[in-house]
């Protein structure tokens, strides 16, 4: 085996999660059982909220092509997409308090009733500042809340299949965003708009408050802490977010077109992260995270800024969007082989709040990055397949760190176990020596004629 496989292969978790907890006993993960269960559960969570959070650009075709809020910009459209990502991710230290003081079931019902009101406030806006705080700010919390409360779960009940459960469940938010993105635009021209953000939230209030039901975790027993802002914790990748449905329009599709660009992206996110999932756990969670990570930055330099026809783009849709959610299937996995299932929910918090700044201000990024003439999204396309290599190196970093740490966590405990064998090698020599030196001195010589010991008559 590799020394990058043996980096971070599976077997080697116990040792991590040791290593790295604070001191306390805690028990082995089931590696199913039950968690089948929150597998699912989860999965439904994330397509009611991340899946239904990818279907904005639907919205955002309509609020342009009809508008709907006299006086928004693009920009200010460009930030509302963002916001609720921001909010999602910037609540989550308060959340985890929640989950600390008050249980995972109170951080789930917080997060269905504030996403409740968010959609059915929506329904009601009438101008953009409405909209922003709805759609945009109180959408995010309620998000944050379910997104902070389950994503921990799922990876206590596994240890060899963690990451092909957590890529199931982070799939949830692909296939999600592809059912919604096709049924919100089919329910808009059927009913309007407001009545679809009221129907939008009757859906996802019942799902997630069955999901939220079905889910248990297991705090107690492993020991969780749920720190909302441990600062010893520092170590994570990240990614940057980019809009191939207007990128399809840039280069002269129809937006119909570009809505399936962008359908075939969530489908292939989808697909794409069990699949990561079962990689990680076979060839080792964070050398996958790295490679996956690079490839999908070499995919941004080969296949995306020479993609100028409709076959071209929805070929790139797809590739990238197998491996473009790398980050979502390996986070919680890979967390917990750095820090230990005890310190993981308070290094997910972590994650979440340095990720605001980028969710916030990705999509006006790109719209800033754009040009007005030629290949218009062409820096776009240079500055985003840089982050993923800068990313890629962070994690090769990550691994090399792990290195380090399990060789010299081997050495401490190999060290004893050496000095002990040579111990008891010296002291059978002592003893064995003396016994031998006699053996030779004292035996005497055979006579010739004598009758050897072995013979009868010596008997």
């Amino acid at each position: 085996m590799s020394e990058a496989a043996r980096a971070d292969e599976p077997s080697q978790l116990e040792q991590m999660d040791h290593a790295s907890s604070l001191a306390g006993p805690t028990e082995e993960p089931p590696d199913g059982g039950y968690g089948w269960v929150c597998v699912v559960a989860v999965f439904l969570i994330n397509a009611h909220t991340w899946g239904l959070n990818s279907s904005y650009g639907v919205f955002l075709a309509y609020y342009l092509k009809h508008n709907i809020f006299p006086g928004a910009t693009h920009l200010e459209y460009a930030l509302l997409g963002g916001s609720s990502i921001s909010q999602a991710l910037i609540v989550s230290p308060l959340a985890t308090t929640v989950i600390r003081l008050y249980g995972t079931q109170a951080a789930l019902r917080i997060g269905i009733v504030l996403e409740t009101i968010a959609l059915v406030g929506a329904s009601f806006a009438q101008r953009y500042i409405f909209l922003l705080l709805t759609q945009g700010l109180c959408f995010g919390w309620g998000m944050g809340f379910l997104f902070v409360g389950s994503v921990g779960i799922v990876p206590q009940w596994f240890r060899k299949r963690r990451s092909v459960a957590n890529g199931i469940v982070t799939g949830g938010s692909g296939i999600g965003g592809l059912v919604y993105s096709l049924v919100s635009n089919a329910v808009i021209q059927r009913y309007g708009l407001a009545w679809t953000f009221r129907i939008l939230a009757v859906v996802q209030f019942f799902v997630n408050v069955v999901c939220a039901t079905l889910l248990r975790d297991r705090n107690r027993q492993i020991g969780v802490t749920n720190r909302a802002f441990d600062y010893r914790l520092f170590r994570r990748p990240e990614l940057l977010l980019f809009s191939l449905p207007d990128y399809a329009a840039s280069i002269g599709l129809t937006a119909q077109r570009g809505s399936v660009v962008g359908a075939l992206l969530n489908l292939a996110q989808g697909l794409g992260r069990p699949l990561v999932g079962y990689f990680s756990d076979a060839a080792g969670r964070i050398t996958t995270a790295g490679n996956m990570t690079l490839f999908t930055g070499l995919l941004c330099f080969v296949f995306w800024i020479p993609a100028n026809t409709y076959a071209s783009l929805t070929s790139f849709a797809l590739l990238v969007g197998l491996v473009c959610g790398t980050f979502w299937t390996s986070v919680a996995p890979v967390g917990a082989e750095v820090v230990g299932l005890v310190e993981l929910p308070s290094l997910l918090s972590i994650t979440w709040v340095v990720l605001v700044l980028p969710t916030t201000f990705a999509e006006a990024i790109a719209l800033e990055l754009r040009q007005s003439t030629g290949h218009i999204y062409r820096h776009v396309q240079l500055f985003t397949g840089s982050m993923y290599l800068a990313a890629a190196i962070c994690i090769w970093l990550l691994r090399a760190w792990k290195n380090r740490e399990m060789a010299r966590a081997a050495a401490e405990t190999e060290t004893p176990v050496q000095l002990q064998m040579q111990v008891e090698v010296e002291v059978e020599v002592e003893v064995q020596v003396p016994a031998a030196e006699f053996d030779v001195v004292a035996t005497p010589e055979p006579v010739v004629g004598a009758p050897s010991r072995s013979h009868p008559l010596s008997r």
